[in-house]
């Protein structure tokens, strides 16, 4: 890579650029993740050390154990919304979602499972927030074989689903208060708290903090 190059590259002139050139002046500068990430995204290319959506997908023992260990109802999220680990509270709470055997993604149970319009309180408020909390992930999982999969699934099986995904609203995953009316326990009122993890942003943490019902 000669000198020259190089500075028409700093000086963002019309010159193409391959993933692997970005990879090498990555590794000579010693960029950090963050600021590795930052100069593919400058570039709009993908970075060839990035993992697949599949190795993406493996959940680390320590970040399953660590949803154990929290006292709350708690779980943790992967790009598409299955629940890859949570705890028994979070069993306990979401027992039409989480209880049983099988695929517990988070999406199906909202928009396909008419239980959920029962159990969360406020049913189309939070199921339009989930959709725009959604469209985030999906830009950024756009070539995800799965993540459009799962859309399309949703989109014939959820006239709600498609008739809200076509609005496009967009926003981060925030928390707030969640109300349920539990099978069991009744009325129930909880302040989420989402997280994201910053050496694997594939996955979200999700706690539910127990409020006062006064």
């Amino acid at each position: 890579m000669s000198a020259t190059w190089y500075t028409w590259i700093e000086q963002g002139r019309d010159v193409s650029v391959s993933p692997a050139a970005l990879g090498r002046i990555a590794e000579r500068l010693r960029l950090s993740k963050a600021e590795r990430s930052y100069l593919f995204a400058l570039a709009s290319k993908s970075d060839p050390a990035v993992q697949s959506h599949d190795e993406r997908g493996i959940l680390p023992p320590a970040l399953a154990a660590s949803v154990h260990a929290i006292a709350t109802p708690a779980y943790l999220l992967d790009h598409t919304w299955n629940a890859v680990a949570f705890n028994p509270p979070a069993a306990r709470l979401f027992i039409g979602w989480l209880a049983g055997l099988g695929e517990k993604n988070l999406l199906r149970y909202i928009f396909l499972d008419p239980a959920a319009c029962d159990f969360v309180c406020d049913w189309e408020d939070r199921a339009r927030r989930v959709i725009a909390e959604l469209r985030v992930d999906y830009s950024r999982n756009i070539d995800d074989p799965r993540m459009r999969a799962l859309i399309d699934e949703l989109t014939e099986g959820s006239a709600a689903f498609a008739r809200w995904w076509n609005e496009r609203a967009v926003t981060d995953r925030e928390g707030g208060e969640r109300t349920f009316a539990h099978p069991q326990d009744g009325y129930l009122r909880y302040r989420q708290v989402t997280f994201n993890m910053a050496a694997h942003p594939e996955f979200k943490l999700v706690m539910l903090i127990k409020l006062d019902m006064t």
